[in-house]
């Protein structure tokens, strides 16, 4: 019986361990300088007003507060029917804006489609040269009513021309045999959308999708735009947590005219904490669409 031969693993370099190591510290220092802002925000919201005119912001709290959240949750009702109305715009606007772009997209790289570089151009050219903010309002509120309603609050910024362009060139990357086979198998346009497209691109899809979330979970000023001051029951997150701060900052100033102290107002800290409330929930989603982050980088990086 011949014996086994013992293969032993190439030992790594002097070069290959002075890269990893300036890979790591490199690496280290760049992820602390993002940590740190958002452990200040973190920190500041848990401060004193008064501390804060003093000493400025610091990572320990110097003086430990809860003004600022007790100020904030003075009427929890308010405060989560603005949650609601955010997360019902953000969930709703991104499926019917992830539909739609991929759709548009699909037809956009199909080469059966004769006009697709005129169309193209068309989307392009719009999302360079538009009407301006006083045009646009007028067609939003006089001819397609957008004014008081939820619908205000999502079809305005439904379709993103980049998002679509990103989403064009991940299904123009999809070989042109997938879909030929599916037509020969009878296969239509939309089931091949849904099918074969859909599916292989999930990375740009959850890209894509996390970038129009974010649009409609921090957007405030189609609320400003489009929803009068009495309704206030439809105020997104972002325009009630903006109102707040407005109302605090004026009585602050109505406070220092009239000579009482402004520490007794926390317009700082209700800053930064307005900052956690309005982020904390949307960091969530990243984790789980982190992998979906690394494929989108690394796609095409590597052909067959």
């Amino acid at each position: 019986m011949a014996g086994k031969t013992k293969i032993g693993k190439k030992p790594i370099g002097r070069d290959r361990v002075i890269f990893d190591v300036i890979s790591v510290v490199v690496l280290t220092v760049l992820s602390v300088c993002c940590l740190l802002p958002f452990l200040l925000v973190l920190s500041g919201s848990f401060s004193d007003q008064t501390s804060i005119l003093t000493h400025g912001y610091q990572l320990i709290p110097e003086t430990f507060s809860l003004d600022a959240y007790k100020t904030l949750f003075k009427i929890p009702e308010d405060l989560l029917r603005a949650y609601g109305v955010t997360i019902f715009v953000t969930v709703v606007g991104t499926f019917l804006g992830l539909f739609f772009t991929s759709m548009a997209a699909y037809v956009l790289a199909s080469n059966t489609f004769r006009y697709r570089y005129q169309v193209s151009f068309f989307f392009y050219f719009t999302s360079i040269f538009g009407g301006g903010l006083v045009p646009w309002y007028i067609f939003n509120t006089k001819y397609l009513h957008f004014h008081n309603s939820l619908i205000a609050l999502i079809m305005p910024i439904l379709i993103n021309v980049t998002y679509l362009l990103i989403l064009k060139s991940y299904m123009a990357g999809i070989p042109e045999a997938l879909y030929e086979s599916a037509r020969l198998d009878g296969a239509g346009d939309f089931t091949i959308y849904l099918r074969v497209a859909m599916p292989l691109c999930k990375a740009g899809l959850a890209t894509v999708g996390l970038f129009i979330a974010l649009n409609y979970w921090n957007d405030w000023y189609d609320a400003m735009l489009f929803l009068d001051e009495g309704r206030s029951d439809l105020y997104p997150l972002q325009y009630y947590l903006n109102n707040i701060l407005t109302k605090s900052q004026a009585i602050a100033a109505a406070a220092a005219r009239s000579g009482l102290p402004m520490s007794e107002v926390p317009s700082e800290p209700m800053k930064l904490a307005m900052t956690v409330v309005a982020t904390g929930p949307i960091i969530l989603l990243y984790p789980f669409l982190q992998k979906y982050f690394v494929k989108g980088v690394t796609i095409g990086a590597v052909k067959g």
